[in-house]
């Protein structure tokens, strides 16, 4: 029986509020997370208790401003869950990018409607969509869910 994967259309956006990353004090998973209303980013470790706050104002070209980047961005974290692949890396924010990203990967079929080009999938690596990297990234993908 063939799988079916219907897209969401999500953006990589939809995944970067809370994004799972190394600790940088003891290595161990940690989060950070950032709220872009109230303009801070927090990066918390349950293991060691490292906790940092920051502002969300970054500096770019030398304007300032409150950009909406990826939770992890605003501490050069890196992340949790990557694993090496050939000559490239797969990456996943958090829990749920690592499922979506897993149901498009297991699919059979992979149905697409309203593409934009700027959809997670439509920006993915090549080596996410090829049928012949299915089981190696699926191996991955069950090896970062256990760590």
């Amino acid at each position: 029986m063939s799988t079916r994967f219907h897209d969401q259309n999500k953006r990589l956006s939809d995944f970067q509020t809370e994004v799972l990353v190394v600790c940088p004090t003891c290595g161990k998973k940690a989060i950070a997370k950032v709220d872009y209303e109230l303009k801070k980013a927090i990066l918390f470790c349950e293991i060691c208790g490292f906790n940092k706050q920051i502002p969300t104002e970054v500096t770019v070209f030398g304007i300032n401003g409150n950009w909406n980047i990826a939770a992890h961005s605003y501490f050069g974290a890196q992340l949790w869950l990557q694993h090496p692949f050939k000559n490239d890396v797969f990456i996943a924010f958090n829990a749920d990018h690592l499922n979506y990203l897993g149901q498009y990967i297991a699919a059979d079929l992979r149905e697409h409607k309203d593409r934009t080009g700027f959809t997670l999938l439509e920006r993915l690596p090549k080596f996410y969509h090829d049928v012949k990297n299915r089981k190696a990234l699926l191996a991955i993908i069950q090896k970062l869910k256990k760590k």
